[in-house]
């Protein structure tokens, strides 16, 4: 049965909010997701929550989140009822979502990659937006890529917001974060291209030749690459600006450069 929560003081209350503190979520090692969509999609992968928090409303929670609340209450998960303000102020908004979950964080270390499990992969240096890790990540999923290795300092992507823009793409894709030193030695261990994104090149990105697997590398949002990261790149590619932009937003770059890697494969 859950259990009532009805005092904005409740421990528990405090502990699920502060999660949207990244060094609380690095020492608890948990993250916040939000709402039925997402919490479904965990789990469809088979990734359940250790706690479930929802919001009082007439008639019970939705059909589909009482099967998740049971499913988890069967594993051991604390699960709460409480009022859509309490809920408001564990996840930080003013309007949230009917039910959210607390998750533990997977294992971030570049030795859980497997790279012989798909043929493409995504990886990102220094990326400070979360909506654009959470965009790329569903680009991940969306083209049935490994998933995001996450070069040097970069926002984290179990935040609320990057959980939230991913729309469940954290629970299909791996997640590792290292420094670039580390995944270059780790990338030249095995097989593997490094494809960059650069305006400092003359070879159209539909021209390429793109070999599996495939790591495509994109750069921070206003800076790019830096010169030694493209220099270390086994090709680097461009996608022609026709307008008067000088760039694309990274994650859309992602996504057209990862369909187009996935439609040459197809082609040949």
């Amino acid at each position: 049965m859950p259990r009532q929560i009805t005092s904005f003081s409740n421990d528990t209350v405090k502990r699920i909010r502060g999660l949207r503190d990244k060094k609380v979520r690095k020492a608890e090692g948990m993250f916040l997701a939000e709402g039925l969509r997402i919490i479904a999609e965990a789990r469809d992968c088979g990734v359940l929550p250790i706690v479930i928090a929802y919001a009082t409303q007439p008639g019970g929670p939705h059909p589909l989140a009482q099967e998740i609340i049971a499913e988890a209450e069967a594993r051991g998960a604390d699960i709460i009822e409480t009022t859509p303000d309490i809920l408001s102020k564990m996840s930080g908004k003013d309007n949230p979502q009917a039910i959210l979950g607390v998750y533990r964080q997977p294992d971030t270390a570049l030795s859980a990659i497997d790279r012989s499990s798909s043929p493409l992969w995504l990886v990102a240096q220094s990326l400070r937006d979360p909506g654009n890790i959470g965009t790329i990540l569903r680009t991940g999923d969306a083209t049935a890529a490994g998933g995001l290795i996450l070069i040097d300092d970069h926002a984290d992507p179990f935040s609320v917001e990057a959980v939230r823009a991913s729309m469940g793409a954290i629970f299909t894709q791996k997640v590792a974060t290292v420094r670039w030193d580390e995944f270059v030695a780790w990338l030249r261990e095995g097989p593997g291209q490094l494809v960059g994104t650069s305006l400092n090149t003359t070879s159209d990105y539909l021209d390429a030749r793109y070999e599996q697997p495939c790591f495509l590398l994109v750069g921070n949002e206003s800076q790019g690459l830096p010169a030694e990261y493209e220099a270390e790149c086994d090709l680097l590619v461009k996608m022609p600006m026709l307008g008067r932009a000088d760039s694309l937003n990274a994650a859309v770059a992602c996504a057209v450069m990862a369909y187009q890697i996935r439609a040459s494969w197809r082609n040949n």
